[in-house]
């Protein structure tokens, strides 16, 4: 490609985030990886566990738990009696004793050992990169932007004020803190608004920045994140109307805050259930990844706190608008809507 194309303007510049953001973007796009490195010897370990007949997936929600990883670590260690493996067991396992005890009667086979034992050092391996990723990451975070919210601000933002929202397993340790400093690099709390969790969050404002002058309104940034339908028009009329396959980051974050809400009851819920009953599932959590986007906009462009709406009174203004849209309708056609009678 030619480079004078760019001096001409005949070439429009990609979109990037300030520059004190785009370190830490490329941290967590780092530890995103090293958490896809490390999944695969999760799964690793769950087979050379079942090639031995050690049925301990079956009796545990996750073998990477508290209890999973006290089994484990003692079977690479060593030990084969059923009976003082299973008394390892946390206290809020559902199984009892007795089930994972039979659940772990199995072969012993070595060679499925040595896999065992190779997968877990190659998962303890990539945890602590990631561990030391996450101390990095909050490094950068204290040297973003240090005097852009006075002390008395923060002051009132602390953790002890903050709503509580559970915390994703692979989610750094410092949720708390980290949603601090979002709070002073962003001026707002993206993390109130409902299907934003802290990851999320960072995730959002390392992708598209806390500048929103770059995007004219909202519709040029949803269109940006891929949230957007792409109309084909021939003679006025719409032909085919979808939304492009897109690899945003950004995108994807708001598409997983959708999936998040599609049973909850805050506004973003009850907007996805009827979306749903519209436009089917898939499309349901696009158009409400889109709202969601549109929230995220406006506040950060008109530094607005997130005010959360009841969904009965949503409900209640969206019956209101289509009664409007229906006396509205029945004037045109020279009618009149009345009440019916109970």
């Amino acid at each position: 490609m030619d480079p004078n194309l760019h001096a001409y303007g005949l070439l429009s510049g990609s979109f990037r985030p300030e520059s004190d953001l785009v370190a830490l973007r490329t941290l967590l796009r780092h530890r995103a990886r090293l958490l896809e490195h490390r999944a695969p010897h999760i799964l690793h370990m769950q087979k050379a566990l079942l090639q031995m007949n050690l049925q301990l997936s079956q009796v545990l929600t996750d073998i990477t738990g508290e209890t999973g990883f006290h089994i484990i670590r003692a079977i690479v260690n060593g030990e084969r009696d059923p009976n003082k493996l299973a008394a390892m067991r946390n206290h809020r396992c559902k199984k009892d004793e007795n089930e994972i005890a039979k659940a772990l009667t199995g072969t012993w086979r070595q060679e499925h050992l040595f896999v065992l034992e190779q997968s877990l050092g190659l998962y303890d391996f990539y945890t602590e990169k990631i561990s030391a990723c996450d101390t990095q990451i909050g490094k950068n975070y204290g040297a973003i932007r240090p005097d852009w919210k006075s002390p008395e601000v923060l002051e009132q933002f602390t953790s002890e004020h903050l709503p509580r929202k559970r915390l994703a397993k692979n989610a750094p340790k410092e949720g708390e803190q980290i949603r601090i400093h979002l709070k002073r690099i962003c001026g707002v709390d993206l993390v109130a608004i409902p299907g934003i969790s802290v990851p999320l969050a960072q995730t959002i404002i390392t992708e598209i920045g806390t500048d929103m002058s770059k995007f004219p309104n909202e519709k040029h940034f949803c269109s940006w994140l891929g949230l957007a339908p792409k109309n084909e028009i021939s003679g006025g009329r719409i032909l085919v109307s979808h939304t492009l396959k897109t690899r945003n980051r950004a995108g994807q974050a708001f598409r997983l805050a959708a999936v998040s809400v599609m049973r909850a009851d805050c506004v973003f819920g009850a907007f996805y259930r009827r979306m749903k009953s519209r436009l089917g599932p898939a499309q349901a959590i696009v158009a409400t990844a889109h709202l969601i986007a549109r929230v995220v906009y406006r506040m950060l462009k008109y530094q607005m706190e997130y005010e959360p709406l009841n969904v009965s009174e949503y409900e209640k203004r969206f019956r209101d608008q289509q009664i409007k849209y229906l006396e509205k309708k029945a004037a045109k056609f020279g009618f009149q809507l009345a009440i019916a009678s109970t």
